[in-house]
């Protein structure tokens, strides 16, 4: 693929569907006594990286959840499922699979178009509906003086999206902060104070509305669903906002940064310890990472530029020329002994990128330095997991898995292999306290990856590992599956624990993602708790008796 190639085929990714209404008489032959009101059209779908794909499936926008409902009900009685879609910003097949055929009776709900509302239920709370992105989202609240403490850095997702995987940023409090009323160190299904479903009712017979409050048990199993339900609507817990200042860092070499606990200078722990938001972008075969600081600044900075718009890198939201020739070699020549150049050049471009935009010292409302990614940077395929531990041993776990992760990688490159060409990202962030919405009796998301250990309660602290390589990239199955394999008996419950990233790359077989059906059957079901796994499973069935809302991977995975 040449550059110009590479270009098109990434702008044509990250375009808006032409959503175009179907022919009633072909509609009204495929899927008889649809609801009337609601319009179906013909759509692709298309996941982040382009690894899952479908063309020419049935789709459609509620205007409303009470439509929502009806469509949910026609699924039923006709034998289809139900797929909600918002962005598509996602690795993994929680909302398809790859293969769904045009013809096969799934049916896309997506949820952007009308179910996006956005109003304020108090001071301290938003009502929103779950279609809306994040950007919308927190732009609203900035607008009201309100603010989450993080937030994922894409903000073309939806909220919907967001809380089914348990969708988290990076922050955890630094020495001597303190958490602010209405905000969380966890994830953003820790927000949730009330969602809306639509659910079996027995005594209907029929699929309903509900909402469910935040200290009943079936919400536990809502908050955080991977694709098992379709929420509507949701009511956030939320605080005052913050100016955050963000420093970018090219200058620590990673020995320094990740380096074994107890040594001196710069260490990523260090900076934990003085502003609690951190985030580390290493690219392959580089020395120096791209490393980002967040503190909290009420007043700007003598040295920060004020930031009034989010997407303050536009150097890593477009991607330069001198990548794209890179990429474009190697995707189409199999040049992929070019790992080495393609990760400098991507470490040249930021570090010269952060001084051509003056963006190394940046400062504003939080949204302005929480959100940094769009649709049309560079698309890449990630593996993901969380590693629980206590704040004492951060790192320790980064050090390790770095050292392991750096080995191998030189191991593979003696081989004249190169299976990443992207970067490894390490994040932090606190673990889900049901207490932080202030609601007594609140219940913890079950099936996210940030709730707490039963066993091990002094856990209170999550490292979030990922490696990002391009798509198709020769072994990069079999060198992610020996970093998986290496997470899970390293960080195995003793001092840390790992827990997959639902929407990311897990279950690695030497061939493929979601395949090793060990990972799947046992370890992760294991790592969340075998009692809560088991329970939220039952909850989700119960309320989906029917497994509208469901697809073939999560018929395997949530059995």
């Amino acid at each position: 693929m040449s550059r110009r190639g590479f270009l098109a085929g990434a702008a044509a990714l990250a375009a808006v569907p032409v959503l175009i209404a179907a022919d009633p008489a072909v509609a009204a032959q495929e899927l008889p006594d649809f609801p009337a009101d609601v319009a179906l059209y013909r759509s692709a779908y298309r996941n982040w990286v382009g690894e899952i794909t479908a063309d020419g499936l049935w789709a459609c926008a509620p205007a409303a959840a009470d439509q929502a409902v009806e469509v949910v009900n026609w699924a039923w009685r006709h034998g289809w499922r139900v797929r909600a879609r918002g962005s598509a910003h996602g690795w993994s097949p929680l909302t398809i699979t790859e293969g769904t055929a045009s013809d096969a009776p799934v049916l896309l709900v997506d949820t952007a178009p009308h179910l996006a509302g956005l109003s304020l239920d108090s001071a301290t709370a938003v009502r929103a509906g779950t279609g809306v992105t994040m950007e919308a989202l927190l732009t609203y609240l900035e607008a009201h003086g309100l603010g989450v403490t993080a937030a994922p850095a894409p903000g073309d997702l939806t909220l919907g999206g967001a809380l089914a995987v348990d969708a988290h940023g990076t922050a955890v409090p630094a020495r001597g902060e303190q958490r602010l009323p209405g905000h969380t160190y966890g994830s953003l299904s820790n927000l949730v104070l009330s969602l809306t479903a639509v659910v079996w009712d027995e005594s209907a017979g029929a699929y309903v509305l509900r909402t469910y409050e935040r200290d009943e048990a079936d919400c536990a199993a809502l908050l955080t669903h991977l694709g098992r339900a379709l929420v509507t609507e949701v009511v956030l817990r939320v605080g005052a906002n913050a100016n955050l200042r963000c420093v970018s860092r090219t200058d620590i070499p990673a020995a320094e940064l990740f380096a074994a606990p107890g040594a001196e200078g710069r260490t990523l722990a260090s900076h934990l310890d003085t502003s609690g938001r951190v985030e580390a972008i290493w690219f392959a075969f580089t020395e120096f990472p791209w490393f980002k600081v967040w503190s909290v600044a009420p007043t700007r900075p003598l040295t920060s530029r004020h930031v009034t718009s989010p997407y303050n890198y536009p150097f890593s939201d477009n991607v330069p020329t001198v990548v794209a020739d890179l990429v474009g070699r190697m995707t189409s020549d199999a040049a992929w002994y070019l790992a080495p150049v393609l990760g400098n050049a991507q470490y040249d471009v930021a570090a010269l990128g952060l001084v051509a935009t003056l963006s190394a010292d940046i400062w504003g409302p939080s949204k302005n330095t929480l959100l940094y990614i769009r649709p049309t940077t560079l698309r890449v395929t990630a593996n993901g997991y969380a590693v629980l531990t206590t704040r004492a041993q951060v790192q320790r776990v980064v050090a390790e898995f770095t050292s392991f992760y750096r080995e191998r990688l030189t191991a593979y490159a003696a081989l004249g292999r190169f299976p990443v060409n992207g970067s490894v990202e390490i994040r932090v962030t606190g673990l889900d306290d049901p207490a932080d919405t202030g609601v007594e009796g609140a219940r913890a998301p079950l099936l996210s990856a940030l709730r707490q250990s039963d066993t091990h309660p002094e856990w209170d602290t999550a490292v979030w590992l990922d490696v990002l390589t391009l798509p198709g990239t020769p072994y990069a199955e079999a060198f992610l599956r020996e970093l998986e394999q290496f997470l899970l008996r390293t960080f195995d419950g003793d001092h840390a624990l790992t827990r997959v990233e639902w929407s990311k790359g897990w279950a690695y077989t030497d061939e493929a993602a979601w395949s090793d059906e060990q990972v799947l059957g046992t370890t992760v079901p294991a790592s969340l708790g075998e009692a809560a796994w088991g329970q939220a499973a039952g909850i989700l069935d119960r309320l989906d008796p029917h497994r509208v809302f469901g697809n073939g991977f999560l018929d395997r995975l949530l059995l």
